[in-house]
């Protein structure tokens, strides 16, 4: 008990700092962007102060459609995240079973993964059209391949002597895939995913910011442009950081610490 109350304590106490230190650095950040504005260096429009920008959030939020533009956003992301998974977990097995199409296949992807995102855009709208398929075609290229070489790299990487230990026991087939295979590539398939869904976060803003005739927060920042709204440009931007930031900090960050820690990769463990 008390063990686990000092643990608590310390937790407790690291949580508090964090939350101070972030607190800290956001106060400095605001002064020094009102510093600037009170400077004048750049007309209004061009650079608003933290009051316009929090004015504008507040007219986007309850004035017009953010929560709207927020939610049409996220099930796209969701939905292209979630094919460009399980094609990239396939894709990956089916380059491990048969070699040739692998060798071949994953010079392709790691050349197709540094493509821009936003190249994918012009093919997709003369190819799909302007609409919602076109932007999840876009989210889905833009990650798949992240999730395809890291599984099949993750896999490509197992030490054989996991392999040969499941092949003592009368493991083979699929049966070593799912029970060997897929677990012991797993803290690599994390890194490739988290990667994956920031290459998709990225293409879907840059996507929804090209097919202009479609609901999303990509959307805003175009209205944004077109009429010198620099205010709620920068309000769409912050709201995209902190979607951004918290799926990362409360899923994918959590998710790699679990993984980490059940194979003994942290450093704390060591």
């Amino acid at each position: 008990m008390s063990k686990g109350y000092e643990g608590f304590k310390i937790n407790t106490k690291l949580n508090i700092k964090a939350l101070v230190n972030t607190l800290l650095f956001l106060s400095a950040f605001l002064a020094i962007w009102q510093f600037l504005f009170l400077l004048g260096i750049w007309p209004e429009v061009s650079f608003p102060s933290p009051l316009m920008v929090g004015n504008s959030f507040v007219k986007l939020l309850f004035y017009q459609s953010l929560l709207l533009d927020v939610g049409i956003t996220l099930s796209r992301l969701v939905i292209g995240f979630a094919i460009s998974l399980v094609l990239g977990v396939l894709i990956g097995l089916a380059m491990v079973k048969f070699k040739n199409f692998g060798n071949t296949l994953s010079s392709f992807a790691v050349g197709l993964q540094s493509f821009p995102s936003i190249a994918w855009v012009p093919f997709a709208i003369l190819l799909i059209g302007i609409n919602d398929f076109g932007i999840l075609f876009v989210v889905i290229m833009s990650s798949v391949f992240s999730v395809m070489i890291s599984t099949y790299s993750g896999i490509r990487n197992i030490s054989p002597i996991y392999i040969n230990a499941a092949r003592n026991m009368g493991a083979k087939g699929f049966s070593m895939f799912r029970h060997v295979m897929i677990p012991a590539a797993t803290p690599s398939l994390i890194i490739g995913i988290r990667q994956a869904w920031s290459f998709a976060w990225h293409a879907l803003i840059g996507a929804e910011i090209l097919i202009t005739t479609l609901l999303g927060l990509g959307h805003i920042l175009f209205i944004g442009r077109e009429f010198h709204l620099m205010d709620q440009i920068i309000a769409t931007m912050i709201t995209i950081f902190t979607i951004g930031l918290f799926f990362d900090r409360l899923l994918f960050s959590k998710l790699e610490s679990k993984v980490r820690s059940k194979w003994g990769l942290d450093q704390d463990q060591v």
